[in-house]
């Protein structure tokens, strides 16, 4: 004889979805959807109780390991980090915002494939050192950039970090969403090994490399099309009025 599942667990979904939504303490989302879960699937107090410390002792190193890094790059920009990455990529009179990230695109899928996923990211790469190089490329070839140009330039370094890595990551034999398909085939009774999942990646991969670096050299065209013409007036930048000699009169 068989039971129908109770679905009153999924109660906990409901809750994260709807703390999120109202933006509260992420922390302390997902604490009560714990609660809300156990108590719903008719956990005892006690096992939920151990449960969470388990969960509280195995993981209470993680905000360490992610708050340390953040310090340093943080101490690091105090200290002229983002002035010295323009000043430096400015020396090259080759380098563009688009040559740029194509390399670092490259780069970042190529590291990821492999598991390296940690080597970039937004906060420790993007922001500190892969924004600041775009923009002193193309300071140092098309002179000095309006507001709306270098938001949109740090659009694109975050976006190449995110292509990279979305891309990258499922060409890993071992990434978590190959390692879900392969288990959850295996359950459907297809056997797929791994590392076919993964092959299978690499078209796909490619496809995104060769989309993204073509949008990229167009950034480039289309920056120099934009500065060399006729320049729009920022409101951040002041406006340099024309200077007249006193004394004299406009004709």
């Amino acid at each position: 004889m068989t039971h129908d599942p109770s679905l009153w667990p999924l109660l906990g979904v409901a809750v994260i979805i709807l703390g999120f939504v109202l933006r509260f303490n992420p922390l302390v989302v997902v604490a009560v959807t714990a609660v809300v879960t156990a108590v719903a699937a008719g956990f005892p107090v006690q096992k939920m109780l151990a449960t969470l410390g388990t969960g509280f002792i195995k993981t209470r190193n993680l905000p360490l390991i992610l708050l340390l890094p953040l310090a340093v790059i943080g101490l690091l920009e105090r200290h002229g980090l983002r002035q010295h990455a323009q000043q430096w990529i400015s020396r090259f009179k080759s380098a563009t915002a688009g040559r740029l990230l194509i390399v670092y695109l490259a780069a970042r899928q190529l590291t990821a494939a492999i598991g390296l996923t940690s080597l970039g990211g937004h906060p420790q790469m993007v922001r500190p050192l892969l924004a600041p190089m775009a923009e002193g490329a193309t300071e140092a070839r098309l002179g000095a950039l309006p507001d709306r140009i270098r938001h949109r330039l740090r659009a694109y370094a975050a976006a190449t970090d995110n292509v990279g890595l979305f891309f990258g990551e499922d060409i890993f034999v071992a990434f978590g969403a190959v390692v879900l398909m392969t288990t959850f085939l295996h359950e459907a009774g297809i056997d797929v090994e791994p590392i076919h999942v993964a092959l299978w990646g690499l078209p796909t991969g490619i496809s995104a490399f060769l989309i993204h670096a073509w949008r990229l050299r167009r950034l480039d065209a289309t920056l120099k099309r934009e500065l060399d013409g006729p320049r729009s007036v920022d409101p951040s930048t002041p406006s340099a009025a024309p200077s007249r000699t006193p004394g004299t009169k406009e004709s």
